[in-house]
This record gives structure tokens, sequence and C-alpha cells, in this order.
């Protein structure tokens, strides 16, 4: 099918319930990734209530997001006078080390000048001239929350790695993880040591969105990526990139190896077989050393639950939305444990997202819909016209998984109707081993509740 079926391609007037987040609430998780870091988004007070919205339920952690709240007289006249108060009450309140700025919507649309605004604020008002602010472009209506995200970690690292900065003590790695859970940052921290290398993670909001209860309240959650391993990222052995949208652009890993030489590894994330092999053989050339025992291991118990479970999955198809990094790297994944992925759909317009499907994918995609830009209307009509057995999204899928009968199994962001997402390990061999568990128990599962004679043995 590709994209060519009528069904699919009927005149979009109006997107009908989308299959993105916009693209601030990516650079405002990048900023609650970097330690001491306050996300202050310019444009409407909504646009920062929304996001918290959002990143709390899935994190269920406190998000504080700063705002210059603009008025309909700010909308009109442009709102430098509210960034400028905003800018200076935020640095009052929570005494930030630094503030991530990004733009929504409204601020694009008027055409706010950044550079030249932050530029005066610093210079205008003393209290500022202290704090650095860095700024990344993030109108919605171009991009999505994965892009907005993508673009936040490129400008963190352009606007603060140096070639003067200090030598890292030890081997260190550079690890650019994208969108990925609180417990597969902690694995791919833990992945790096095996190897004998420290990671510097950007973002890491693995302790600020996921962290322990606190004796008493913090302005800004402990934790994260701290500015000076980002100013000496340019002095690591290595970068790892995960994502294969960052194998077609300009990426922060491509800056720093242009920029300070750093060998650069882009990957897709690493889910089955296939793609942990390539991060672990990247892990390997990096550090000059063997994979480790225990990785192998790992890898031994992974492949030998394939075998035990091909059964169940022969023939199975899925429908697989999210964001196009993970839909990617899981259609690689279903492909290969004999899951047919017969829809891949995102919310966003990639480059190259049917070529990059297409090159991870065993047995071609003639068969596939494959949907960039698309929208939950979208979405149902090819699942009814395909007839997946699984569907693998985010909750905004289930309201169309519950109308067909159709189990969901809920995978990126945002998962608001369960509880720890950000728990959910599924990168490496034992984050593959976990996801592969689910998705088969969810087919058990529907197959037995189904069944009317609900028999107990599968």
């Amino acid at each position: 099918m590709s994209e060519d079926t009528s069904m699919l391609n009927e005149p979009l007037h109006a997107t009908r319930n989308a299959c993105k987040v916009c693209a601030p609430l990516g650079a405002a998780m990048v900023f609650k990734g970097v330690s001491g870091c306050l996300p202050f988004l310019h444009g409407s007070q909504g646009c920062a209530t929304y996001i918290r919205r959002y990143m709390i339920s899935h994190f269920r952690e406190p998000v504080d997001i700063a705002s210059s709240s603009f008025s309909e007289e700010d909308a009109i006249f442009g709102g430098s006078r509210n960034f400028k108060a905003g800018v200076g009450n935020a640095i009052l309140q929570y005494e930030p080390e630094l503030i991530g700025v990004a733009t929504t919507c409204l601020s694009e649309t008027i055409g706010e000048n950044m550079i030249a605004m932050i530029r005066d604020s610093q210079k205008d008002v003393e209290i500022t001239s202290r704090t650095p602010l860095v700024h990344v472009s993030t109108p919605a209506y171009n991009g999505s929350h994965s892009e907005g995200f993508h673009a936040a970690v490129k400008a963190m690292v352009t606007h603060f790695a140096h070639i003067d900065a200090p030598a890292h003590a030890s081997p260190t790695l550079n690890i650019m993880p994208g969108m990925v859970s609180c417990a597969d940052l902690r694995h791919l921290r833990e992945l790096a040591g095996l190897f004998g290398m420290n990671a510097v993670l950007l973002p890491d909001y693995s302790d600020t969105l996921e962290g322990a209860s606190w004796d008493a309240y913090h302005r800004l959650s402990p934790g994260g990526t701290k500015v000076a391993e980002i100013r000496s990222m340019g002095r690591s052995l290595g970068s790892v990139e995960l994502g294969h949208t960052l194998t077609t652009g300009e990426s922060a890993g491509a800056w720093l190896e242009k920029s300070f030489d750093v060998p650069n590894f882009p990957l897709g994330l690493p889910m089955g077989l296939r793609f942990c092999d390539r991060l672990m053989g990247a892990l390997a050339a990096i550090s000059g050393r063997a994979t480790p025992q225990s990785l192998l291991a790992e890898r031994g118990r992974l492949l030998d639950s394939y075998v035990d479970a091909h059964k169940y999955l022969s023939g199975v198809k899925a429908a697989v939305t999210g964001e196009p990094d993970l839909v990617i790297a899981m259609a690689g994944f279903l492909s290969e444990i004999g899951i047919r992925p017969v829809i891949c759909a995102t919310g966003t317009k990639p480059r190259h997202f049917k070529e990059l499907l297409a090159g991870e994918m065993e047995g071609g995609i003639e068969d596939v819909s494959i949907i960039p830009g698309s929208d939950h209307h979208r979405l149902e009509a090819a699942v009814r016209e395909a007839k997946p057995d699984l569907i693998i999204g985010t909750s905004k899928a289930m309201p169309l998984a519950r109308a067909l009968g159709i189990p969901l199994l809920r995978s990126g962001f945002p998962i608001h109707d369960r509880f720890g997402a950000q728990r959910e390990l599924t990168l490496g061999y034992r984050g593959t081993q976990a996801l592969f568990d689910r998705i088969v128990n969810a087919l058990l599962e529907h197959r037995q509740e189904s069944n009317p004679i609900g028999y107990s043995y599968l």
C-alpha cells in the first residue's frame, strides 16, 4: 500500500486528534534534563500549562515551566517587555544556573527577534547578566515534540561546548539518547560503564523527572547533566546518537564531529537484536574493549525467548504510531520477531521516513501503509482497512483500540492512563527482553479473554 490508497489520501482540511505533541514540550523535556536549568516559554501562559499537564501525567513528578505570559497587547506589539520581566522574576524566584528559552507558535508567528531580546535582557537587567540563556526555535506548526527535543539538544551543545574546555578525568562517551524513559537513561549509563567509560547523557532527566521523595522542597529538581559536562563534550572519546531521524540532518553529534573531531555514531534506538548489536559494536569501537560476557548472556537469553515464542507471533499484524524514531525502531524490531508492521504512522513529516523504514524492515514495504503527518482520523481509516492484531502507540490510541477490540501496547509519549511509564525499560538486550515479553503477553491475554472456552494453557 505504501501511502497511495484513496482512503488515506483524502484532502485534509484540519487535523483531527493529532498524533503528536507540540515542539516546545520536547524542548522543555531537554531543559529539565540539564542541572539547574529552568524551562521558559516565550508565549502565552496556556502553552506552559498544557506542557506541564502532559509531562506531569506521564512522569508523575512536579514540573515548573516559566512563561512570558503574552496578553492580547503583546500578541500585537511584541513581548519584549514581558520577556525581560519574566526572566528577571524567574531568576529571583528560582535562582537557576541557566534558563532554556523555547518559543511558541504565537511568538514565532509575530516574528520575535529572540537573539536580540536575550542580548538586551542580559545587558539591561543586572541580575540576568550572570545567568546564561539558551534559545531554541520551536513553533509547534513546524515540528513535533521529538523535533523540538532534538533541536534543544543541539542548541545546548552549540551554546556550551568549547574547544578550550578541560579534558575529562577518565574515558568519557557522549550519549544523545533521544526521547526515552528514565529507566532507559539509567541503563545507557550502565552500558557505558560496562565498556569502561563514563557517560555524558544529554539530556539526563532520570533524576529530575523520576527522583526520590524529598525531605524538603526544591525549587529546581536535583539531578541532570551538568553544564561543565556539556562544555567538555568536545573532549570525549566519541558520541552515540540514538534515533534514525538524526542520521539525515545536522544533529548535535554531527556538529561535535565537525567542530571537535569527536567520532559520531548515529544509530537507531537499540530495540531488538540488530539495533542492540549496532550499539554494542559502537561502544566496543569507541572504548577499544570487547562486549562484556554479561551482555552476551543477556543477548543469548533474548534470542532463546524469540525461539520459545515464535508460535505466538507468526502471522501477527501490527499498527505502530508515535515519534518517528520510535516507529522506525519498533517496526524493525517487530519484523525481526515475526510480526508484520502493516501500518507505520507518525504525526510529523521526517525526511526520508519511507526510506528509513524500508532499510530496517524485513520483507520490504509494499504491503505497509506508511503515513507521515498523520492524525488519529487517518490512522483509524488505515487500521479499519488493514485489520491489525495489535496496536503499539501512546495513550492517544486507546479510543481506537477500544472501539475496534484490538489490544493496545502503550509505548512512547505521552502515556497518561497507565502508571510507571517513566520506568519502562525498552533499550538494550534487557529492555528488548522486557518489551518482547509485554508484546507476547498482550497477544496471549487478548486471545484468552476473547476465547469462549477460556482455556488456561497457551
